[in-house]
């Protein structure tokens, strides 16, 4: 029993640090938001917060749209890409991951301002087009901005961890797929997509959360008429029209929207991985 109750003792000290951190950067804020989302200044319990997000529902439903077409962009371009860094040696792997991430080492206010240089009306992109003899793109302030910056500072949590993925299917799998007459598309499409899918669900989930709760992109890239759930929250808290409860019940609202996509996501990739069949 002593050993039995050392152990059990020496398990907490060793959570202790993880709950501490947990309760302290997780459970408190989001019990603040909750308090916040239903109070008013008078601190008196009020739905008024929550009903009040009802007339943003246009921003609601534009910041979903753009976060779903900037990550489906991203899987398309990230899955090849990750497919084919798999196929490498695992110290090719490690440099092409590193190269991958180097960007996201820098300020990301740094590298939003870069895409502004890029894609304004004199900017790089146009003064190439120029001397290709070409018509100018007008992107900047606009939905496609948007969506450029989303997927370029986001495309490398979609790679990663598909990558991880892929790298460890078994070559038995593959192998044996050939012997029983399985052609490359068919492996592909019936053993190691199902087998990537927990990559994929995470590729998607590191993508799409920060790309709906974003509002540095859309504020630098898309000017004022491309108004996202993230520019909705930032002008309660930092704005001239500063009022916590109502940023509070915004970002309720988004947390609920983000864990309803994630569990719906979560549902196919769980009954996509069940169905391998050659």
């Amino acid at each position: 029993m002593n050993f039995f109750r050392i152990k059990k003792i020496n398990f907490v000290l060793i959570m202790l640090p993880y709950i501490l951190w947990i309760l302290l950067f997780i459970v408190i804020p989001m019990l603040l938001i909750v308090y916040y989302s239903f109070t008013n200044p008078e601190h008196k319990f009020t739905l008024e917060n929550i009903l009040k997000t009802g007339k943003f529902y246009i921003v609601f439903l534009k910041s979903i749209w753009l976060s779903m077409i900037s990550t489906v962009i991203c899987f398309i371009l990230g899955y090849p890409m990750a497919y084919f860094i798999s196929k490498t040696d695992e110290k090719t792997q490690n440099i092409t991951i590193i190269f991958l991430m180097i960007p996201t080492w820098m300020s990301f206010l740094l590298r939003t301002f870069a895409w502004m240089t890029i894609l304004e009306n004199n900017g790089l992109l146009n003064s190439f087009l120029n001397f290709l003899h070409l018509p100018k793109l007008y992107l900047i302030n606009t939905t496609s901005a948007v969506i450029i910056g989303m997927v370029y500072n986001f495309l490398p949590y979609m790679i990663i961890p598909i990558t991880t993925v892929l790298s460890k299917i078994s070559k038995n799998l593959i192998e044996a797929a050939q012997d029983l007459g399985a052609n490359k598309f068919q492996i592909l499409l019936k053993i190691i997509f199902p087998l990537s899918l927990p990559g994929i669900i995470s590729g998607v989930t590191m993508v799409f959360a920060p790309a709906v709760s974003t509002f540095v992109i859309s504020k630098m890239l898309g000017g004022g008429s491309n108004l996202l759930i993230g520019d909705l929250i930032e002008m309660q808290f930092l704005g001239n029209f500063y009022n916590p409860y109502f940023g509070s019940a915004i970002s309720l609202i988004l947390i609920i929207i983000i864990f309803a996509c994630l569990s719906i996501m979560n549902k196919f990739g769980n009954k996509g991985g069940k169905n391998i069949i050659v």
